[in-house]
């Protein structure tokens, strides 16, 4: 059963890896996620327990590790909830009364301090330097102590206060006073910084109608919530609105903005007979729509839901992080308490001196800036994605992208835009008319694009009623009975394995034949469209060292002729397939890849291959529902190469993950170094930490405002 709980006063990030840690170690909790950047745990719970003995369970490891955090139900509307709420509104509300009381007294701390600094008189100028450090720092040493109390002390809490105090000890007034001042202003611009970021990926998931203005039967409009229409509803959408739920339009024409959704920058006409999603924005005229999908299935909430899951995949670099930082910050204490006690005890007898060194590693050893800046690299490098239509499932799948040698892609509704269109209706036996009525009724119920070309063509009607079975399989062909005439209609090789004998040269283009009561009439000639970015996406995959290949049911006559315009290689051109022959080929691939293969599929044939591939690209525009489960990666606009896009975002993400980490654990390494040798002091540490978290965090998030990721 799978549970989801907003988390309420959660403000770090270290404390959020901290709650991880303590509930992945809660019996019958599976699959635990605590995302600090959407407020949210996620996870599975093996075992039904009651609701509220969950919740109170919850809450009491939540603040014993971060005091005064809790979860709540995600928009629970009961009494308790609502309870809940009025508590949160009211924290909210303290809280910004307690923010700016904290930064009137931080103020008054640091005016005290500059004085101190300035006075000449030694007692006088301790006691001002003393009562700053104690305005300054009054939270950070109540917490310290707090937190031991609960047995959670190697914390930044603990460790500045120690740092400081120590400082007090040795008669550094004035450093004690500095550096704590000096940390709580980088903590400030730290949270800044994560609040900046999570607000511009929070305006990227604003996608979500509020309204839909719901036409009843007597003409009136009625404001409803879009959870409440049902599908085959009438829905009116103004100017400036958005788009409440997935329809076709009945009435009006307009201009809509699909840039939200696909990453489309221009705007797409709309009229009678346009399919609309939802979340895109209505821009100049008045349209009225029939409802196609429930809102739960609808395009917006789709996106939402996979965005906002997309952090319980964890990659192994945020993995990593999480259990490098519980070992690291206490290995750094134990070499500060060497350094302060062993070192002078084996070494020269000076305790002040390697106490005061000492001081140094016990500021560096927070973990803040990795803690903080990896997750934030991958969430942040998911919303830009999500920004330009390329929806990421997962960091996990996001770290893959760095590592791909090989990409495999089925051709229709993929590299062609599987908008068929008949070119040639050739007779066997009969007339044109009597291959197009028999070929009709075959494909009477087919969802197929070929099929619905087919049954588009012509003026032959055929009638639901005179159709008395019919039996489909897929990527074969058809069999059908239709005013009891037995009817095959499909592939040349499903024809000969109902031994239907075809003596006619196998022909360039998709061909479709047609045999009534064993015997061959006529077959039909459908071509499809390639995309225009598909030569594009091929040349520069290759130009990557990628291998490029293409599956198709095509006969090799035409899968070459496809692989000629596209720039793919004869020898990774595989015709003639059925669905388990993708699968078997893709097996083959990818025992040959020596990294990474990706499939990029659309069909409801490609699942199997979707969910078998390292990643699984999918076509969200015309892609079937289980082509977009099976999948790790959905390209919302069709585009294939978006695939690129999502490669070259694959590989930026890495670079900044390594820049981060490179440059965090280089620096601290660095002034811990200096620390012993007696060149750094508690402000180059408190850079070391602070400032170093700062232009961590400002490193990742600068992936969102980033205009292109080519």
């Amino acid at each position: 059963m799978k549970k989801e709980y907003e988390i309420v006063n959660l403000h770090c990030g270290g404390c959020a890896s901290k709650i991880q840690y303590e509930l992945d170690r809660v019996e019958n909790l599976k699959d635990v996620n605590v995302d600090f950047y959407s407020k949210k745990l996620k996870f599975t719970l093996e075992k039904d327990i009651e609701e509220k003995d969950l919740i109170e369970k919850l809450n009491k490891i939540a603040d014993k590790v971060e005091p005064g955090t809790y979860f709540k139900k995600v928009d629970d509307d009961s009494t308790v909830s609502n309870h809940l709420n009025k508590n949160e509104d009211n924290h909210t509300h303290g809280e910004e009364l307690i923010s700016k009381i904290d930064l009137i007294i931080l103020t008054v701390g640091i005016t005290l301090f500059v004085v101190g600094l300035t006075l000449s008189k030694s007692l006088q100028k301790d006691i001002i330097l003393i009562i700053a450090y104690g305005l300054s720092g009054y939270d950070i040493l109540l917490n310290a102590l707090k937190n031991i109390k609960r047995g959670k002390f190697l914390d930044e809490n603990f460790l500045m206060s120690i740092a400081t105090v120590g400082a007090l000890g040795l008669g550094d007034f004035g450093e004690a006073a500095g550096v704590m001042i000096f940390y709580k202003i980088g903590e400030f611009f730290q949270d800044m910084a994560v609040n900046n970021s999570k607000k511009s990926i929070e305006k990227l998931m604003s996608i979500k109608p509020d309204f839909a203005n719901l036409k009843n039967k007597n003409g009136s409009i009625e404001i409803v919530d879009p959870s409440e229409v049902n599908i085959g509803d009438i829905l009116v959408v103004k100017p400036g609105e958005r788009v409440p739920l997935d329809g076709v339009i009945i009435s009006g024409t307009t201009t809509l903005d699909k840039s939200a959704l696909t990453g489309e920058s221009i705007p797409i006409m709309a009229e009678i007979g346009t399919e609309i999603l939802s979340g895109s924005i209505n821009i100049d005229g008045t349209i009225e729509f029939k409802v196609t999908k429930m809102y739960s299935q609808s395009t917006v909430n789709r996106i939402i839901e996979m965005v906002e899951s997309a952090g319980s995949k964890k990659a192994q670099a945020e993995k990593f992080i999480t259990k490098f930082a519980r070992y690291y910050t206490p290995i750094v204490v134990l070499l500060a308490i060497i350094i302060g006690f062993g070192t002078p005890l084996l070494y020269d007898g000076n305790f002040k001196l390697w106490f005061s060194r000492a001081l140094i590693f016990l500021v560096i050893s927070c973990p803040c800036a990795l803690v903080l800046s990896v997750p934030l690299t991958f969430f942040s490098s998911i919303g830009k994605g999500s920004k330009d239509g390329i929806l990421i499932k997962g960091g996990n799948y996001l770290e893959r992208l760095k590592n791909i040698d090989t990409v495999v892609f089925d051709k229709t509704g993929t590299l062609t835009k599987g908008s068929f269109k008949v070119t040639k209706v050739e007779v066997i036996k009969g007339t044109e008319n009597e291959v197009l009525e028999y070929a009709k009724a075959g494909e009477f119920y087919s969802n197929h694009p070929i099929g619905k070309a087919i049954l588009n063509y012509g003026d032959i009607k055929v009638f639901e009623w005179d159709i008395q079975g019919h039996n489909e399989k897929a990527g074969y062909g058809i069999n059908a009975l239709y005013n009891g005439k037995e009817i095959l209609v499909g592939s040349k090789k499903f024809l000969e394995g109902h031994k239907i004998e075809i003596n006619i040269l196998e022909a360039f283009g998709t061909v479709v034949y047609v045999a009534v009561d064993s015997i061959l009439i006529g077959r039909i000639f459908v071509e499809d469209e390639i995309k225009e970015t598909s030569r594009k996406t091929v040349d520069e995959l290759k130009g990557q060292g990628i291998n490029v290949y293409m599956l198709t049911g095509d006969n090799k006559k035409t899968g070459k002729h496809i692989g000629e315009i596209l720039g793919i290689d004869e020898d990774k051109i595989c015709t003639n397939l059925l669905p388990q022959d993708k699968v078997n080929k893709l097996e083959e691939i990818k025992s040959r890849s020596k990294k990474g293969t990706i499939f990029v599929g659309d069909g409801i044939n490609d699942a199997p291959v979707l969910a078998m591939a390292d990643i699984g690209i999918s076509m969200g525009k015309i892609g079937s529902d289980i082509a977009i489960e099976s999948s790790d990666i959905v390209l919302m606009n069709d585009d294939p190469y978006k695939i690129i896009e999502a490669l070259n975002l694959g590989k930026r993400n890495n670079q900044v993950v390594l820049e981060n980490v490179g440059f965090a654990l280089g620096v601290k390494i660095v002034v811990m170094i200096l620390g012993v040798l007696g060149i750094a002091n508690l402000w180059l540490a408190i850079f070391a930490d602070v400032g170093v978290s700062v232009l961590a965090v400002l490193n990742a998030s600068k992936i969102l405002t980033k205009k292109s990721i080519n």
